[in-house]
C-alpha cells in the first residue's frame, strides 16, 4: 500500500478539494499519511489568491521536491489555484514536479499520483472562466481532514462577481451550484459519521441556486438541513452583502439549528473605494444593511473583512472606513492589506498606496476593532452559552477550549475552559453549558456548569 501525504494550503474550499482527492486515492488503495516526509507521493494543494499565499505555496512545493531529491518521495503532484494561474510557468520552472492538476481536474488525481503515468505528456484540460464544470457530489469519495464533529460542505463553486481585486473567477470558473438533493444526502451521511456542525461554504454562498433558476434557495437549504437528524449547528460562510434577502434572514432566525452568525465580507465603506473595487454601495447603505440584519435576527454575530491600501484609497476614505467600523461595532473583523495581483482589474489602476501606509491603516483598524471586541466580550461575563467542546486548548494543555455559535473554528476566538464540575469527563464534539467568567479582546474564559 503506497503512502500519499497532502499539504493543503489556503481556504476551507481548498481543503474540501484536498479531502475529495484524498478520498479517491484512499478508495484506490493508497494510504493517507499526515507526515509528508514518509510519503512516496506528496500532493501540494496550492493557493494563488494573494502574494503571501503564493509565496507559501511555492515554499511548500520546494519542500516537497526536496523530499524527492533526498529519495524519500518518488512523486510530487502540485494541485489547486496556483496551477490555474501559472500552469505554464510552473511546468517550465519546476521540472522535478511530476504532475500538475487544476481546480477543475480533481478527478484526475489517480492519474497524477500513478508513477507509471507520464502526466506531462497527457493532453491538458483547458480551463477558462466559462469552461470549468467540476462539482463534487454526495457520493464522491471524501477523506475528511477536519475534526470528527465538524465538516465543510461546499454548496457551490466558482464566482461571477467582478470584484476588481480578485482572481478567483479565473482560477475557479463561473458560479455553479450543487443540486439541492445532493447536499441534503451529503449532510445526512455526515451526520451518521458523527458530524454535529455543518459549515456551508462557497465563493458566494448567498447566490446558491440562482444559476439553477431557484429563488431564495439558500434559505430553503438552511431550513431543510435543520431537519437532518444528528446535525446540531448549521453555519453559513462567505455571504455577499447585496444578496442578504429577508427570507435568508428569516431562515437564520427561525431555524433552531442555524447558528445566529453571518460572515459577510464588506471590504470597505467609502463609496469611491467600493466603486473602484467594483462592488458598489455606500457607508450609509451598508449601515442600513447591518441594522436590518440585527433587527431580523436578534442576537446575531456579524463577522466581516476589510482591505486597506486599495489603489486610490485616501486618508479621507480610510477615515470613513474607521467611522463605519465604530458605528457598526462588528463582533469579529479581519483586515488585509491590498495585494496587487496581475490579471485583475485593480492591477491596472493608478494611485497605488505604498505598503507601509496600507499596513499602518490595517494596524489602526485592528486596534480600533480590538477595543470594540473587548467591550462586547465583557458584556458576556456572567452569561451562559451553549458551547461545542473541542478538547485541550491550542494555547495550553492546562486549559480546554470550545466555541459558541458566534465563533467559527480557526477564524474567530475561543472560549477557554478552566473549570468544570467534579467527575465530569467532557468529550470533544459534545455540547455543554458554559458560564463566562473573564473576557479578553478575542477569547473568553468560562466554566462548564
Amino acid at each position: 500500500m503506497k503512502k500519499v501525504g497532502f499539504v493543503s494550503l489556503g481556504c476551507p474550499k481548498n481543503l474540501v478539494d484536498s479531502e475529495v482527492m484524498m478520498g479517491q486515492l484512499k478508495n484506490a488503495g493508497y494510504e493517507i499519511t499526515n507526515d509528508a516526509a514518509e510519503a512516496e507521493t506528496v500532493v501540494v494543494n496550492t493557493c494563488g489568491f494573494i502574494e503571501s499565499a503564493k509565496r507559501e505555496s511555492i515554499d511548500a512545493i520546494l519542500e516537497a521536491t526536496a523530499l524527492k531529491a533526498d529519495g524519500a518521495a518518488k512523486r510530487v503532484v502540485v494541485a489547486g489555484c496556483l496551477v490555474e494561474r501559472y500552469r505554464d510557468d510552473l511546468m517550465k520552472e519546476l521540472p522535478e514536479v511530476d504532475a500538475f492538476i487544476g481546480t477543475n481536474e480533481l478527478g484526475r488525481i489517480l492519474e497524477a499520483a500513478d508513477e507509471r503515468v507520464d502526466f506531462r505528456k497527457l493532453p491538458l484540460l483547458e480551463i477558462g472562466h466559462k469552461t470549468a464544470t467540476y462539482l463534487y457530489d454526495y457520493d464522491t469519495p471524501r477523506y475528511r481532514a477536519t475534526d470528527s464533529y465538524t465538516a465543510f460542505v461546499k454548496i457551490a463553486e466558482g464566482c461571477d462577481r467582478p470584484c476588481a481585486f480578485c482572481s478567483i473567477p479565473e482560477m475557479r470558473g463561473s458560479f455553479r451550484s450543487r443540486r439541492f438533493g445532493s447536499i441534503i444526502k451529503e449532510a445526512a451521511d455526515l451526520a451518521k459519521q458523527g458530524v454535529k456542525e455543518l459549515v456551508l461554504i462557497a465563493q458566494d454562498s448567498s447566490r446558491f441556486g440562482e444559476d439553477l433558476g431557484e429563488v431564495d434557495a439558500l434559505a430553503k437549504l438552511i431550513r431543510a438541513l435543520g431537519e437532518v437528524d444528528g446535525i446540531e449547528w448549521i453555519r453559513v460562510m462567505y455571504a455577499y452583502p447585496t444578496h442578504i434577502s429577508d427570507e435568508f434572514l428569516a431562515a437564520l432566525a427561525e431555524t433552531p439549528k442555524a447558528v445566529k452568525y453571518l460572515d459577510m465580507p464588506l471590504q470597505h465603506a467609502s463609496r469611491k473605494v467600493l466603486k473602484l473595487m467594483k462592488r458598489g454601495g455606500t457607508r450609509e447603505s451598508l449601515e442600513k444593511l447591518i441594522r436590518r440584519v440585527r433587527e431580523r435576527v436578534p442576537g446575531i454575530t456579524i463577522r466581516t473583512t476589510f482591505i486597506t491600501g486599495f489603489p486610490g484609497e485616501t486618508e479621507e476614505d480610510f477615515a470613513e472606513l474607521m467611522t463605519f467600523v465604530k458605528n457598526c461595532e462588528f463582533d469579529n473583523v479581519g483586515v488585509f492589506t491590498y495585494s496587487d495581483e496581475e490579471g485583475t482589474p485593480a492591477f491596472e489602476l493608478g494611485d497605488k498606496v505604498d505598503a507601509r501606509t496600507a499596513k499602518r491603516r490595517r494596524t489602526a483598524l485592528m486596534k480600533e476593532q480590538a477595543k470594540i471586541s473587548k467591550r462586547k466580550n465583557r458584556q458576556k461575563i456572567g452569561k451562559v452559552y451553549k458551547v461545542l467542546f473541542e478538547g485541550y486548548s491550542q494555547e495550553s494543555d492546562l486549559l480546554f477550549q470550545g466555541r459558541t455559535e458566534g465563533q467559527a473554528q480557526e477564524i474567530d476566538g475561543y472560549i477557554l475552559i478552566n473549570d468544570m464540575p467534579d467527575g465530569l469527563d467532557p468529550r470533544p464534539g459534545e455540547f455543554y453549558d458554559v458560564r463566562i467568567t473573564e473576557a479578553f479582546d478575542y477569547d473568553l474564559i468560562g466554566e462548564i456548569i
